[in-house]
């Protein structure tokens, strides 16, 4: 009968010791005739990196290691903990850094302890606020990542979208009074001063430049009355990335994922000046949402529309200009809108999906075929949104592009994708940075959201909240 791979191990060693090689000769013979053997030598894995992502929706920690490692959790209650045995590491300084990691401000966890275990088993062991759902999976290395160990603290009831939006609009009447929108009138003499500048240079479209009044005509005649929009209409904004997902970085280190939550959150407060409109955020914070629980958090909120907000990046510094984008039922409108899709899809692998938790709501959002009245609803809101940002800045094409794009299927909200500028571009990376140009971008936007809904007023619904 053949040797096992332990009893060889154990005769190599007796022999070595009775050569009289003691027994550290013994262990390095033992090393060598592995390696002769083509053996895996056993090697405890190494921590890369450590990160913390708290949010009111769940905190995530992340281990990101050069090898994969076998894992096990523990919980336990009165108090609330959860122990996480990792097989195969050694404590390093790397791990011990989780400690200082936790903020006294993350909502699910109260401190985190470190200790060995046993031989090659680090143990963790979370001490809790409350009770939690706890998901621990592991991921493939994907871009810039390696192996990741994920460990995601849900709350044992989870936070429902409808009730934070209705305590986000209690707490707004605590608020001090947020400054009004830009001025239209003053926005029409800008933009007129920005289409001259942007015609004297070369390469610029004259069609996108002299459209510019146009855009702004509301402004020279009457407003409309706000009292168009007869009921609360609720607009989900949606910062694109989070959490592990960083978007697009620029040249200069700028993160998307930073840019459009700030634009994100001056839009929330232009939308939240109206008596008739409430805005309701996907996420508010640094972490990541997977793109099906986005559309779900909206329908579960009634949106009436849904704007995912974006910073471009392509290949070509050059590339400069805003964009908007809806769905499409018949594949991309260009080879660049279809290469952005697959980019802006690619988030759930990159921000960290546990596949095996998603309930069967989830899951079915990404298979729901947008229907036709929808891509129209959300192409009409699109040229209202693209004529604005027109006023602000170059835009990429003059034209709103189709593909798609998984954050915009749901069926029974227009939905846009709006990309405010191009991070790739030094130019306009330096632009997204600047607070003033963040708020004229967030204004443009509230501005076409605006125009859509007084010339297409939402009709009433049957059960409003």
């Amino acid at each position: 009968m053949p040797e096992g791979p332990a009893r060889g191990r154990r005769r190599l060693l007796s022999a070595g010791a009775r050569s009289g090689l003691g027994l550290a000769g013994a262990r390095a013979g033992l090393a060598g005739a592995l390696l002769a053997l083509d053996l895996p030598l056993a090697r405890a894995a190494s921590i890369l990196a450590v990160r913390v992502w708290p949010a009111r929706d769940y905190t995530r920690v992340t281990l990101e290691l050069d090898e994969p490692l076998k894992s096990t959790q523990l919980q336990l209650s009165d108090p609330p903990r959860l122990v996480v045995d990792l097989e195969g590491l050694e404590i390093d300084l790397a791990l011990r850094e989780l400690v200082a990691k936790i903020r006294p401000e993350d909502p699910h966890i109260l401190q985190v302890r470190v200790g060995q275990h046993r031989a090659r088993v680090a143990r963790l062991v979370f001490d809790l606020k409350s009770e939690v759902l706890p998901q621990l999976f592991t991921l493939e290395p994907v871009g810039n990542y390696r192996h990741r160990l994920v460990l995601d603290l849900h709350p044992a009831v989870p936070v429902d979208p409808l009730k934070t939006l209705l305590d986000d609009v209690r707490s707004r009447s605590v608020r001090p009074p947020l400054p009004p929108p830009e001025d239209p009138i003053a926005a029409l003499l800008r933009d007129r001063l920005d289409s001259q500048e942007r015609l004297a240079q070369p390469g610029t479209d004259e069609h996108e430049a002299s459209s510019a009044p146009e855009r702004h005509r509301t402004a020279r005649g009457k407003r409309p009355s706000p009292a168009a929009i007869a009921r609360m209409v609720t607009i989900a904004i949606d910062p694109g990335h989070g959490g592990e997902d960083p978007g697009a970085i620029g040249r200069r280190g700028t993160q998307e994922k930073d840019v459009v939550l700030r634009i994100a959150q001056m839009l929330r407060e232009r939308i939240n000046t109206e008596s008739n409109m409430r805005a309701y955020m996907t996420r508010d914070g640094d972490y990541f949402v997977p793109l099906a629980m986005r559309v779900s958090k909206a329908r579960r909120v009634q949106a009436d529309l849904f704007v995912s907000i974006h910073a471009d990046a392509f290949v070509r510094p050059q590339a400069s200009g805003a964009s908007v984008y809806v769905l499409s039922e018949r594949g991309a409108t260009s080879s660049a809108a279809r290469w952005l899709a697959t980019r802006e899809n690619a988030s759930d692998r990159i921000g960290g999906v546990n596949l095996g938790s998603r309930n069967r709501e989830v899951r079915r959002v990404l298979l729901d075929l947008s229907t036709t009245a929808q891509i129209q609803d959300s192409s009409r809101l699109g040229h209202f949104v693209l004529g604005e940002l027109g006023g602000v800045g170059q835009l990429h094409k003059p034209r709103i592009e189709q593909a798609g794009f998984a954050v915009l299927k749901a069926p029974d909200i227009p939905s846009i994708l709006v990309e405010t500028a191009f991070i790739s571009n030094p130019n306009e990376e330096k632009r997204l940075g600047d607070t003033r140009y963040q708020a004229r971008i967030a204004d443009a936007i509230f501005r076409g959201l605006r125009r859509y809904l007084l010339r297409h007023p939402p009709a009433p619904k049957a059960r409003t909240t």
